[in-house]
């Protein structure tokens, strides 16, 4: 059983939270570090009860996240605390790289000085291609992205490197395809499955932007955290980017489809009003997950696109909307 120390920033998120839960059930001793701006302890609601401790701090301030680093003495960092909406990115890149670079930029800097051995560097491999001829897209191709959100996470893989080579800091970036799953907020600027599942709890037609053509990657969230742990406890990582996803191009209206299908909606239920086109996102995307499935997960291949919207759709139909927050812990480190 593994005893490691483990931090993870934003770790009352989506993806956060449900990686603390799998950390937590192999033995880690886990902090979580999350402004709770976006997450909430509700997400951690059985992590708590268990090895898990919480400081709500931003990544922004350096000194505070040095000195409780610095303080619990985490063998790995996970860097999931970000700034996450492509829109927001465009209308305000400074803010954006202020979450997303100098955010990064602290977390490494603090996980050097702590003597840390690894830190696995949450990015996006939806944003940061660009519009690639090569599809599915390995990592192999130079990142060209379009959006403030993708630049600022390729920016910081960039720093990664140079941390690598002038602190000595393992760092290994996992970029991730548009991810899913249970805990995703149905509502505001979250991710299109999640809007979708929501749209069908609450009885409502489902919105798409632009003619739907558009494609991505859609990745199960449960594969994210796999690919999380592989990434942490490998004893020899050949490379320092991954693509983790699913490896299938599915279309907005496919996804639509799905979805309708996974809830056994007919079609003149649930007809879809269509928006206009979002500045920022890319018309295709789609990543070649060979080197992840390689060198990372070997052993089972990535959740089907109707299983895991099964599971979502599931979990949103008895999730609380208004569910209220755990009270964090008094004395958060020990």
């Amino acid at each position: 059983m593994v005893t490691a120390r483990a931090l993870v920033t934003g770790g009352a998120g989506f993806v956060g939270s449900h990686l603390v839960d799998a950390l937590v059930g192999r033995g880690y001793q886990v902090l979580v570090v999350d402004d709770l701006s976006r997450g909430s302890t509700h997400n951690l609601v059985d992590a708590l009860a268990f090895s898990m401790e919480l400081v709500r701090q931003d990544v922004r301030d350096y000194n505070g996240i040095r000195d409780t680093v610095r303080r619990f003495g985490p063998e790995v960092v996970f860097h999931l605390a970000a700034q996450v909406d492509v829109r927001s990115s465009m209308a305000d890149p400074a803010g954006d790289a202020e979450h997303n670079v100098v955010g990064a930029i602290n977390v490494m800097a603090a996980a050097a000085e702590a003597g840390a051995r690894r830190v696995v560097l949450s990015s996006t491999g939806g944003a940061i291609y660009g519009e690639s001829a090569v599809i599915p897209t390995p990592e192999t191709i130079r990142p060209e992205p379009l959006s403030a959100y993708g630049l600022g996470k390729w920016t910081s893989e960039r720093y990664g490197l140079w941390f690598r080579q002038a602190k000595g800091l393992d760092v290994v970036a996992l970029r991730y395809g548009n991810v899913y799953g249970p805990r995703q907020s149905c509502a505001g600027e979250s991710g299109v499955v999640a809007l979708l599942c929501g749209a069908v709890v609450e009885g409502r037609e489902p919105v798409v932007f632009g003619d739907g053509l558009q494609s991505r990657d859609f990745v199960f969230v449960e594969d994210v955290v796999e690919a999380n742990i592989a990434a942490a406890e490998s004893d020899h990582l050949e490379h320092q980017e991954y693509n983790i996803g699913s490896g299938v191009e599915v279309t907005v209206l496919d996804l639509v489809d799905t979805v309708r299908a996974a809830a056994g909606l007919g079609g003149d239920s649930w007809s879809t009003r269509f928006e206009r086109e979002r500045p920022g996102e890319v018309r295709r995307s789609c990543l070649d997950i060979g080197r992840a499935r390689r060198e990372l997960m070997p052993r089972r291949g990535p959740t089907t696109l109707r299983c895991g919207i099964e599971h979502t759709l599931r979990w949103a139909r008895i999730a609380q909307p208004g569910a209220r927050p755990v009270p964090m812990p008094a004395e958060p480190i020990r």
